[in-house]
């Protein structure tokens, strides 16, 4: 093989082409031999021609992976043409030409379409857009920390996108470089993940442009809180209705109440509707508290009790200001018929703290607002604590006195009107000086509410559902009808009601009465609990700790009321003082009880 290159020649690509263009192996090998003789000759050196062979090779392998051509993306009925950098992107899926040939990022049109920031937390989300064969676009909103990772945007396969443990590398990566480099194109909008007002944003879900960006299972409720129908229908059955009975208005005041608890520095608070017959209207009173807001369905906004105490806790923090409408208590009962729910769990405003996967904790759920709730029986008994008793309004609904007359036709206007009321309100609250005036009205209720035998938190709930009913007359319904200190104290506790020492007190004096048999010394025909001795109960201090503890009274809190209260007889500081039974000394709580004649004048309660 014969050569004509000069010195400089080696410095182009000329002669490397020459011998690289040979496709037999054992001729390019020879060729190569030859030219490195050549280029001893002529003053490049034999291992310096083939080290610059080498280099050349190389740089050309390399120049064959990059792509140089730009590349945008190719779905048929995409929302966004974007910049796909080295990605071919059409209807037959996303891939690129990698080290070891063609790598799949995914089989079927997929990319993002709009960046979510969330309001509230600062978060941000992608919304990615996605089709398969039925060319149907759909749509999913996922988490940036779950793009971000090959292991959990496995999750994604849930969702209907085509993504393995093969692939999930290469999608992780063709996300990641369609949103940078297409940042200023791809759309930003605020989001938000759960209702209520917002600092410096406003009342979600009020605000212009607003996207729900939250838990797929809270979607539907977030969707109810919208307006239907006609307004002036809803309008014209609320005031008839508030010309009836003051239950029904109390229940509607509650709802627009709930967006009062933070304004007013107020705590969360129950209203309960209760009754054992059917047809008094609980569930139609739910359903007007809710069309205030949104649809009064149930399943759209109105929840039932058939729920755990986290979801409802979570279903809480999601409403966060509107008020949480729950029906039919008794579904939370378990299989021996007790009441498993805890008032405090919801009247706290506060859930229990969790720990996640990654060893941290997550962001612990609050909410301040008016829990409205029904149901066959009383949501707190004998046993409950002061505190959960404090937190409850429960109101009574009787047969011959329904609190929705005709249950029946106020759903079915409801069912068609609703969502008109709950916007305005909160847009005049947020008006002006009107925050600084329902927290004044509010301080003036609670005055005239503490003046009454109630308590402290009894009369801040009440002072809040007063406050609300006064702004929505003067708002809305302007027809003077607002609901008076005096009708809301007939359904307020009194102090004793609310104390539970006081209702321990009454509950042991009802068990002395139903146990006189084993309080007699003389007894043969079972155990011995104690003793009656003329105005006490001596009861033996075992028995009452067990006695106690079943009713769900605490023995310590319990003594320490009715010592304080003089109802027990005492030996110094001991709670107890010793008797004989039986021959046997023990030490008994002496209960002092009344054995007096009873008069027609006797309060029994």
């Amino acid at each position: 093989m014969e050569f004509d290159y000069q010195k400089e020649d080696f410095s182009t690509p000329e002669p490397y082409e020459a011998v690289l263009s040979i496709s037999n192996p054992f001729e390019r090998e020879v060729a190569t031999n030859q030219l490195a003789e050549y280029a001893k000759q002529v003053g490049i050196g034999a291992s310096g021609f083939k080290r610059m062979l080498k280099t050349y090779l190389e740089s050309k392998k390399q120049n064959e992976r990059m792509v140089y051509v730009d590349q945008v993306t190719e779905f048929t009925g995409q929302k966004l043409e974007l910049d796909a950098g080295e990605w071919q992107a059409d209807d037959f899926g996303v891939s690129r030409r990698g080290k070891f040939g063609e790598e799949i990022a995914c089989p079927h049109p997929i990319l993002p379409v709009e960046r979510l920031v969330n309001i509230d937390t600062g978060v941000e989300k992608l919304k990615l857009a996605f089709c398969k064969g039925d060319r149907r676009w759909r749509e999913v909103v996922a988490d940036k920390k779950l793009l971000a990772s090959n292991n959990s945007i496995l999750e994604l396969a849930n969702m209907g996108i085509a993504v393995t443990s093969e692939n999930s590398r290469a999608l992780v990566h063709y996300i990641s470089d369609l949103e940078n480099l297409n940042y200023d194109l791809i759309p930003e909008r605020k989001s938000v993940s759960r209702l209520g007002y917002i600092e410096s944003e406003g009342f979600s879900p009020y605000v212009d442009g607003l996207i729900f960006d939250g838990d797929a299972n809270f979607r539907h409720i977030f969707e109810s809180i919208r307006s239907a129908g006609k307004r002036r229908e809803w309008l014209e059955l609320a005031l008839s209705l508030r010309q009836g009975n003051v239950m029904a208005r109390i229940v509607l005041a509650a709802s627009f109440a709930s967006v009062l608890v933070k304004p007013c520095g107020s705590l969360p608070f129950f209203v309960h509707l209760w009754g054992g017959e059917s047809g008094t209207g609980k569930t139609v009173a739910l359903m007007l508290a809710a069309s205030v807001w949104g649809n009064p369905e149930m399943g759209r906004y109105i929840q039932t009790f058939n729920s755990t105490v986290v979801g409802r806790e979570k279903l809480a923090a999601f409403l966060n200001h509107l008020p949480l409408i729950v029906d039919e208590l008794q579904l939370a009962r378990d299989g021996r018929g007790k009441l498993n729910f805890d008032v405090y769990a919801l009247a706290e405003g506060v859930g229990r703290t969790r720990g996640n996967k990654s060893g941290g904790v997550d962001q612990t759920p609050t909410w301040q607002n008016c829990i409205l709730t029904s149901g066959e029986t009383p949501i707190t008994g004998a046993s409950s604590g002061a505190g959960a008793v404090n937190r409850v309004i429960e109101i009574e609904c009787r047969t011959a006195h329904r609190i929705i007359e005709d249950g029946h036709a106020t759903a079915g206007v409801l069912r068609k009107n609703y969502g008109f009321a709950g916007r305005e309100f909160v847009e005049k609250l947020y008006q002006e000086d009107n925050a600084q005036l329902a927290a004044e009205l509010y301080k003036k209720h609670f005055r005239a509410l503490s003046e009454n035998d109630t308590t402290e938190k009894q009369a801040m709930a009440a002072a809040v559902i007063l406050t609300a009913d006064e702004l929505a007359t003067d708002w809305l319904f302007q027809d003077g009808n607002a609901v008076t200190v005096q009708e809301i104290s007939g359904f307020l506790a009194s102090r004793a009601a609310v104390s539970s020492g006081r209702r321990g007190y009454e509950y042991f004096c009802d068990w002395a009465a139903q146990n006189a048999n084993r309080l007699r010394q003389d007894n043969e025909q079972g155990d011995v609990y104690g003793v009656i001795s003329g105005a006490q109960v001596c009861i033996i201090r075992k028995v009452f700790n067990q006695v106690a503890e079943e009713a769900g009274f605490s023995p310590a809190a319990l003594l320490s009321y009715l010592k304080e209260e003089n109802l027990i007889e005492t030996r110094g500081r001991a709670m107890t003082c010793s008797r004989r039974i039986n021959g046997v000394r023990t030490e008994c709580v002496c209960l002092r009880v009344d054995t007096g004649e009873i008069t027609a004048d006797d309060d029994l309660f």
